[in-house]
């Protein structure tokens, strides 16, 4: 018997609660999901924003139901799933957004946008919605983890993703400070 995907580690028991357009997205297996996506944010993130993604770390331009693959699959160490997503803006501007995930420990996944950074977030599902509650960034080097406050960086980060029928489902991706507000944020329709 293969090893459980990494959400399905990360919920435990919470997985049966995952409604299938959900469990398929997460699967183990390779997948792709196609949707739309609306990003946003404060004019005076672009700086950031820009220099942020030069390192792999989110999406440096706004937009509505911009059209998005997101695409994933497994190492064969079963320990890593790689995340690829092409979004594609109405100007044929493409933007490729790459991550791989790690189980950390109980319900935590560490997200990595490149070797060194990764977000740590707690999963469960509530009312048969996925809920993501970002714990903090890290920086890893080699086998050294340095956790970091959110706040230090661009704030908290919170995800809810919720089945609509089926075969799709609904996500919101929110950063928020205490000081600044919502930071960044994208969220839309995807095909599972």
């Amino acid at each position: 018997m293969h090893q459980p995907s990494l959400m399905q580690q990360a919920l435990g028991t919470d997985w049966e609660a995952l409604p299938a357009p959900l469990r398929r997205h997460y699967q183990r297996a390779g997948h792709s999901t196609v949707g739309t996506l609306d990003i946003a944010y404060p004019r005076w993130m672009q700086p950031l924003l820009s220099g942020l993604h030069r390192i792999g770390a989110l999406i440096h331009r706004r937009g509505k139901r911009v059209p998005t693959t997101v695409a994933k699959q497994m190492d064969a160490d079963g320990l890593t799933q790689r995340w690829h997503r092409d979004i594609r803006f109405a100007d044929g501007q493409l933007i490729v957004f790459k991550s791989h995930w790690r189980h950390a420990d109980s319900n935590r996944l560490v997200e990595y946008v490149n070797p060194f950074l990764g977000l740590c977030m707690a999963v469960s599902v509530e009312n048969g919605c996925l809920r993501y509650c970002g714990r903090h960034f890290e920086l890893k080097f080699g086998a050294l983890h340095l956790p970091l406050p959110e706040w230090l960086l661009l704030g908290h980060t919170e995800i809810v993703e919720q089945a609509v029928d089926d075969e799709h489902f609904v996500m919101d991706f929110r950063i928020s400070h205490p000081l600044f507000g919502e930071t960044f944020r994208y969220g839309g329709e995807f095909r599972a």
